[in-house]
C-alpha cells in the first residue's frame, strides 16, 4: 500500500473529522512531511481534504472519487483477481473493451469512465453519462471461464445484480422493467447493454461485453429535457465512496456469485424484482408495436405475452414498455 493510499484509508476511517499532521504519522509510521505530500497528492487526484490550523486535515463525509483501488477495497474474494481500471473520460467504455477484447484482454477485465461521451443503449440509443454522477463500467467475459453463458440470462442476471447492489448502497427499493432496465421510485436509474462476438465458423460466442450505467446522483443543471419525465437517480446527495461500493457490489453480486456458482434461486429473484408481470404493455420490436398483457417469466428468463387475440408468446428480445414508463 503506498503512502497515499495509507492517509486515504485513514482519512475515511474518520471522516468529517480533523487528524493533525502529528497524529497521521505516528498512526501510519510517517514522517510529517509524507503525509503533506501524501494529503497534496490527495487533492490533485480530487480528495476534498480540508486543513485547519491547530485541527489537522479531514476529509469531506461526501467525498466520492472513482479509483481502481477505491473499487478493489470492496470486493469479495471471488473477485480479488479481477483487474480494473478507471478511466476520467472515454467515449464509450463497452466500444473501449471491445477493442480490448480483439487484442485478447482477459476474462473478468473491467474498464471504469467518470464520464462517456458517446454512452450507448439498446437499439443505439444514446445513454446519457455525465462526470461525477454515475458509475458506467463494461466487464469482459468470455464464455468457457462461465457457468452460464447465453447473452439473455446474463442481462437479466445482471439486472438483478444492479439491483441488489444498489439496495446495498442506498438501502432504496429496486425494481426491474424486462428485460434489464432498472427502475427506483418510478423512474429508470440503470442501463444494460450486452453486446457478444459470435464466430462466424460455430456461431458460439467468443466473447461477451456487459455494460452498465447507473445513475447515483442527480446531474448538475438536471437531466436533458427528454430523459426529465422518466430518468432517476438513487441518492439526493453524494456519500463518501459512493461509486466505488456499488461497481464493487455489482462485481460481488454478478462476477463471484452468479457467474461462477449459477445459484439455484437467481431466477426467482429475477421474477420478485420484475414489476412487469401483470401489466398491459405495448410490446416493441424493429418491425412493429402490439398490445398486450405480461403473463410470466419462463425458465429462460423470456416473458411470456398474450396479445388481444388471445394468442400467447415468449419473447427473448424487443420491448414491453409499460404506460407512463420509459
Amino acid at each position: 500500500m503506498t503512502t497515499k493510499e495509507k492517509i486515504l484509508h485513514y482519512l475515511e476511517a474518520h471522516a468529517g473529522e480533523y487528524c493533525s499532521g502529528a497524529e497521521l504519522g505516528a498512526q501510519l509510521g510517517l514522517t510529517r512531511s509524507a503525509v503533506w505530500k501524501g494529503i497534496e497528492q490527495l487533492r490533485q487526484s480530487d480528495y476534498e481534504i480540508t486543513a485547519v490550523s491547530n485541527r489537522g486535515y479531514s476529509l469531506a463525509c461526501n467525498s466520492d472519487v472513482l479509483s481502481a483501488s477505491g473499487i478493489n477495497r470492496f470486493l469479495s474474494k471471488e473477485c480479488a483477481a479481477l483487474s480494473i481500471e478507471v478511466y476520467d473520460e472515454v467515449e464509450s467504455t463497452n466500444l473501449l473493451l471491445r477493442e480490448r477484447a480483439e487484442r485478447n484482454a482477459p476474462h473478468g477485465l473491467t474498464l471504469v469512465a467518470n464520464s462517456q461521451t458517446h454512452g450507448r443503449g439498446r437499439w443505439g440509443r444514446s445513454f446519457f453519462a455525465p462526470s461525477g454522477v454515475g458509475a458506467y463500467f463494461s466487464l469482459l467475459l468470455r464464455p468457457e471461464k462461465l457457468s452460464i453463458c447465453h447473452g439473455s440470462k446474463i442481462t437479466a442476471l445482471a439486472a438483478v445484480a444492479a439491483a441488489e447492489a444498489i439496495e446495498r448502497v442506498s438501502h432504496v427499493q429496486a425494481q426491474i422493467k424486462w428485460v434489464n432496465d432498472v427502475y427506483v421510485n418510478s423512474h429508470k436509474v440503470c442501463g444494460i447493454l450486452t453486446e457478444a462476438s459470435v464466430g462466424l465458423e460455430n456461431g458460439e460466442h467468443r466473447y461477451i461485453v456487459l455494460g452498465v450505467g447507473i445513475n447515483l446522483y442527480k446531474p448538475p443543471g438536471d437531466y436533458p429535457e427528454e430523459l426529465r419525465a422518466r430518468a432517476g437517480c438513487i441518492l439526493p446527495q453524494k456519500i463518501l465512496n459512493g461509486r466505488n461500493r456499488l461497481i464493487a457490489e455489482f462485481l460481488n453480486i454478478f462476477y463471484g456469485d452468479y457467474c461462477h456458482h449459477a445459484s439455484a434461486d437467481c431466477l426467482e429473484r429475477y421474477r420478485s424484482r420484475c414489476f412487469t408481470l401483470g401489466r398491459e404493455v405495448t410490446v416493441v420490436t424493429p418491425t412493429q408495436e402490439r398490445s398486450a398483457r405480461a403473463l410470466a417469466i419462463d425458465q429462460d428468463y423470456r416473458l411470456v405475452v398474450e396479445y388481444k387475440d388471445h394468442t400467447v408468446e415468449s419473447l427473448s428480445a424487443g420491448e414491453a414498455n409499460i404506460k407512463g414508463l420509459g
